[in-house]
């Protein structure tokens, strides 16, 4: 079979000739098909909105401010809109000033803002394992080296990350940065618990440790509970992002960075490069929403069906799975982390998957050393309730197929699932 070739290959900066494409890319173009239930894409139930209220406030910012909103804006962004958004991060318990903010286009620009601002090819950067897919294409846009730390139902294993610290450090080196989404994380569906916190903010004392925080779940726990953010802990050594795109929606695309001021700086810079100023249009339409909405009430809407849509997800798990899969049990946001046993590869398993009319996204992509083959990301945010039990028995159904196989090899005596990630009340289901 003959193979193309990329006649400008020679021509590309390193950075970008190992990069691929997603080889489950094109899988997705058939998930999204209406029959196939996709727990797939992490993408927020926007129906939940009201939607007329959206209209007029787009209406309003045209009618009353347009020649502004049209207009170019400042590197920074609009000073009305970092001034209301310190307020939404008060909300959390977040501390922050409106000089320290620089709006972006999305948490994922500021990602990778981030790691264009501190990563050299080579560099080590430190994050938990799995971490959020995007947060990965940032890092390995720049060439860092990421080594992972393992989870567990409290988060992030603060004593992993000490003993890598000091291989580190006896290697003669140090980590650039440790990447952590300690709230309802993405995708194990875990937080970081208070005690852990502080630990890590003593380590990165003790070893000169920068911190990104990435927060985009903090406001959609369950209970309303809030824990205390790495910024609140340690401000000097935490880069913060925030965004809206999950608590407002995410086609606003309008995030956020919190750093010092010598950081702040040097990323207003790169910003400037890369696009030269964030959109007035859509920073007016989250002003006006911030100021004329009830936002808190709206985040607590969002709470709800997402808290419906997880406990019919865990219910369907326990009542469909096979023996032997394991499964987290998240207080907030979106995600439940699948565990099957040994013998099963959830990256080949997806074409399957597809074929039974369910999607998800397969372990390998949330790693960056080819760990996850065991793993699956189910986001339970998007699909109707009534559809999420009907995906959750078509899995069912398929991973009982693939046992019947792997037992017809290997006989009964099939390994459990490893219970890397039993969730954050410590219970697990199957």
């Amino acid at each position: 079979m003959r193979v193309d070739t990329d006649p400008y290959l020679e021509r590309y900066a390193a950075r970008v000739r190992g990069m691929r494409a997603s080889e489950i890319r094109a899988l997705f173009a058939v998930a999204s098909r209406p029959e196939v239930v996709s727990f797939a894409g992490g993408m927020p139930d926007t129906s939940v909105l009201d939607m007329e209220a959206v209209e007029a406030v787009t209406a309003q910012v045209i009618r009353e401010d347009g020649a502004t909103a049209l207009q170019y804006g400042g590197g920074q962004g609009r000073e009305q809109l970092r001034e209301l958004l310190v307020e939404v991060m008060r909300h959390e318990g977040v501390p922050g000033r409106t000089d320290e903010l620089i709006v972006t286009v999305g948490g994922q620009q500021a990602l990778e803002l981030i790691a264009k601002c501190f990563v050299d090819p080579g560099d080590i950067v430190l994050a938990e394992g799995p971490t959020y897919v995007g947060g990965l294409g940032a890092l390995n846009s720049h060439q860092a080296e990421v080594r992972h730390i393992d989870m567990d139902a409290d988060g992030l294993r603060i004593d992993l990350l000490e003993d890598e610290l000091a291989r580190i450090a006896a290697d003669g080196r140090r980590p650039k940065l440790l990447y952590t989404i300690p709230n309802h994380q993405n995708p194990a569906g875990v937080s970081l618990t208070v005690e852990r916190r502080h630990r890590l903010a003593e380590l990165a004392e003790q070893h000169d440790l920068l911190i990104l925080e990435d927060n985009p779940y903090g406001l959609l726990d369950f209970a309303g509970r809030t824990n205390p953010s790495l910024r609140e802990l340690i401000p000097d050594r935490v880069v913060y992002v925030g965004t809206v795109s999950k608590t407002i929606a995410p086609g606003l695309r309008t995030g956020w960075i919190a750093a010092p001021a010598p950081i702040r700086d040097k990323l207003v810079l790169l910003r400037e490069a890369a696009d030269l100023c964030p959109s007035n249009l859509t920073q007016m339409i989250v002003e006006r929403w911030l100021v004329s909405q009830p936002w808190r009430e709206q985040i607590k809407r969002f709470t709800t069906v997402y808290h419906e849509k997880a406990e019919a997800m865990l219910g369907s798990l326990s009542e469909h799975m096979p023996d032997g899969v394991d499964w987290t049990v998240p207080a907030g946001a979106f995600y439940v982390w699948l565990t099957v046993p040994a013998g099963i590869d959830t990256s080949d398993l997806l074409a399957k998957a597809v074929n039974h009319r369910v999607a998800y996204v397969p372990g390998r992509g949330f790693y960056a050393d080819g760990n996850g083959g065991q793993q699956a990301r189910l986001c339970f945010s998007y699909p109707e309730v009534a559809r999420i039990g009907d995906g959750v028995a078509r899995l069912g159904e398929l991973l009982h197929e693939e046992l019947d196989l792997v037992r017809a090899v290997f006989g009964d005596d099939v390994p459990p699932a490893r219970r890397r990630h039993e969730g954050p009340t410590g219970n697990r289901g199957g």
